[in-house]
């Protein structure tokens, strides 16, 4: 078998894994908090050694000496930049300059509660007067406790997430952050949670009231990174097919008498 077909193949699936990632960046380009994400590509003779227990790729394409050389996702990782911060002129709109996280109680569909985190700070107060995200999940104070305020009077939130009413301290919004952000993984559309090791560290953040902080993908980037994937992909397909005619002169023609 021509080891080129094995190159092209990995170079194919690798930009396709590579598509996933933009188009899902491109999707939450207008979401309040979002942080985008990117891949990077290893050489396979670089992991080969690796790949003798990695199920993620056909075991025919795995070689130990006559090795078929190729492309592979290297690691997943989010760049977690700040990005924009835009005005709504809600006080209970909050956004994050800095590195931290709100702290928000989740509720799952078998009514199990979890402490999740999140950077999108659409709250508002549902009719009990509690602080909420736009999903409902209740925000946590510094005491992990919910936060409830009285919806009839307007209400004051500091820099330091301090909120009061009436000239007297009510709560204070929880921010938190971690010492490795290795250690956190996505949870659902916008909320991140620990894994195992990870460390919490204190925020340095200051709380913007009457702001959100809007997704840091750059559309004209993604746009760019798009094009330039979708021609590696061709440039692969391109690869195979004439390989494969190369494969079929040589079978069809070469050696007729």
């Amino acid at each position: 078998m021509v080891k080129g077909l094995y190159t092209a193949y990995t170079g194919m699936i690798n930009q396709q894994r590579r598509m996933d990632i933009v188009t899902n960046n491109f999707a939450n380009s207008a979401t309040t908090g979002y942080k985008k994400e990117g891949a990077t590509s290893q050489a396979f003779d670089t992991v080969l050694a690796y790949k003798l227990k990695d199920r993620s790729t056909p075991a025919y394409a795995q070689r130990i000496g006559g090795a078929n050389l190729g492309v592979k996702i290297g690691e997943n990782y989010t760049d977690w930049s700040q990005g924009p911060l835009e005005i709504t002129e809600d006080t209970y709109n909050l956004a994050l300059s800095g590195k931290g996280f709100f702290a928000v109680e989740f509720t799952n569909k078998a009514g199990e509660h979890s402490t999740k985190y999140t950077r999108d700070g659409s709250f508002s107060l549902n009719t009990q007067g509690y602080l909420v995200t736009s999903d409902d999940d209740f925000v946590l104070d510094t005491n992990g406790r919910h936060i409830q305020l009285d919806p009839r009077q307007g209400a004051y939130i500091g820099r330091d997430g301090t909120i009061s009413q009436n000239g007297r301290n009510v709560a204070r919004v929880q921010v938190v952050d971690f010492e490795d952000y290795n250690y956190i993984e996505h949870y659902g559309e916008n909320y991140y949670q620990p894994i195992q090791g990870a460390r919490f560290a204190n925020s340095n953040a200051l709380v913007y009231s009457g702001y959100l902080e809007a997704s840091n993908v750059e559309t004209v980037s993604e746009m760019v990174e798009l094009i330039t994937i979708n021609r590696d992909y061709e440039s692969n397909q391109r690869m195979i097919t004439t390989i494969d005619s190369t494969l079929e002169i040589a079978a069809n023609q070469i050696g007729k008498v």
